[in-house]
């Protein structure tokens, strides 16, 4: 029982080598591009810029610590202040050039509603750069 030719183990259609042409035309095409890229790239425009002797701005920016304690107490850069001080004190600070970043830290045990207020205070004071400061977790 034969079946025609297609049961034949003959396998004189099938290609056992690859056809390499369009690998080498392709690499030919990109090295022409890079031939003709390369020389434009390093033809650069001299410019004679002139010299000018200046010192680098080394300005750290400014900030103002602000700590809210347990008990609602609010020290400003490590002085107790009470509302009054501490309106005073926001205004000084917001007129300053260039306006300093208010570093908040709050205690863990303090209301949520003191530390409202000293952020208000700030608000309405003028000062518009407020940072939060926090302890990282330890593991």
């Amino acid at each position: 029982m034969s079946m025609s030719q297609l049961d034949s183990d003959d396998d004189d259609g099938l290609m056992n080598e690859i056809n390499m042409t369009p690998l080498v035309d392709v690499m030919l095409v990109l090295l022409i591009i890079f031939l003709v890229t390369i020389p434009v790239m390093n033809n650069a425009i001299k410019v004679d810029l002139p010299r000018a002797s200046s010192q680098p701005l080394d300005q750290k920016p400014a900030f103002v610590d602000v700590a809210v304690q347990a008990d609602g107490t609010v020290v400003w850069d490590k002085t107790p202040v009470n509302d009054a001080a501490l309106d005073l004190r926001i205004a000084e600070a917001a007129k300053r050039e260039p306006q300093p970043e208010l570093r908040l830290r709050a205690d863990r045990a303090v209301r949520y509603e003191r530390v409202a207020q000293v952020m208000a205070a700030a608000q309405q004071g003028g000062l518009s750069k407020i940072g939060f400061v926090t302890e990282p977790r330890s593991k």
